[in-house]
């Protein structure tokens, strides 16, 4: 069953929030291209945790609120959404510009995590190994080079966004660009401070990764004290999509096998 759809207002902005299943809390937290949709990924860790999937501020049907200036300030936002709702023992899944953010997060506060997860996050940078410019790629670049099985895009470019698509889309290329246009894609001084993070983390990459390449795996792992890294053949930058079962399966034994 799909999500439950409920908005919240946290720090004076309104987000959306997608929430359902049953268990321990497990706060996704979404890339570039935006939230707003109950994943079949979602669908499968529902059975097991209770799933929260809430819309970035400034992304789709979120409102875009003045504060909003860096991916630090959505980490901060997102410890404060945490308490709001009473969240405890959180495994905390960010992917891409999400995984950035709950780095972040995590540098800050890891009192409220029992895990977390990294899924091919952005947020620092590897000397001499260059990002995929989501800045410059045209929209059928954009989500070819997110896959490695192209059926995957097929699929996608099949399906013509709808005039209120194409709205949420032009938002959340905007919000993105505001928080990840310069320096591309990362934050020099998170690299400093990963140190600081003591929640059980998990690093999963795909091999074939355009956007952020698999040696950004390896660098994050090395930089986060006793980080897991996985790394899944043959896939892409949405592991969550194209190899759906093996990503939810590390994610769900990783949340029972650790914790505090």
């Amino acid at each position: 069953m799909p999500g439950e759809e409920r908005f919240e207002t946290i720090a004076g902005c309104r987000i959306r929030l997608l929430r359902g299943g049953k268990g321990a809390p497990l706060l996704y937290l979404h890339g570039a291209g935006g939230g707003g949709i109950w994943f079949p990924f979602m669908e499968k860790l529902a059975g097991h945790f209770e799933v929260l999937a809430p819309e970035h501020p400034g992304f789709g049907a979120s409102e875009t609120p003045e504060w909003l200036d860096n991916v630090g300030d959505l980490a901060y936002f997102y410890l404060d959404f945490i308490e709001k709702l009473g969240l405890k023992n959180v495994t905390l899944v960010g992917s891409s510009l999400g995984g950035w953010t709950a780095a972040e997060i995590a540098v800050r506060s890891c009192a409220p995590l029992k895990t977390l997860v990294l899924s091919c996050a952005a947020g620092i940078h590897v000397k001499g190994v260059a990002k995929g410019d989501l800045f410059l790629w045209s929209p059928e670049q954009t989500v070819r080079n997110m896959y490695f099985d192209q059926k995957f895009a097929d699929q996608i470019l099949a399906q013509p966004l709808n005039e209120e698509q194409q709205m949420a889309a032009a938002k959340n290329r905007l919000t993105t660009a505001k928080l990840a246009w310069q320096p591309r894609l990362y934050n020099p001084h998170l690299h400093k401070w990963l140190h600081r993070i003591s929640a059980p983390t998990l690093i999963l990459w795909g091999d074939s990764d355009k956007v952020i390449p698999p040696a950004y795996g390896p660098a994050y792992q090395a930089l986060v004290p006793g980080s897991r890294l996985e790394v899944f053949k043959d896939c892409g930058h949405i592991p969550q999509v194209e190899k759906m079962e093996a990503w939810t399966d590390r994610i769900i034994r990783f949340a029972a096998e650790t914790g505090r």
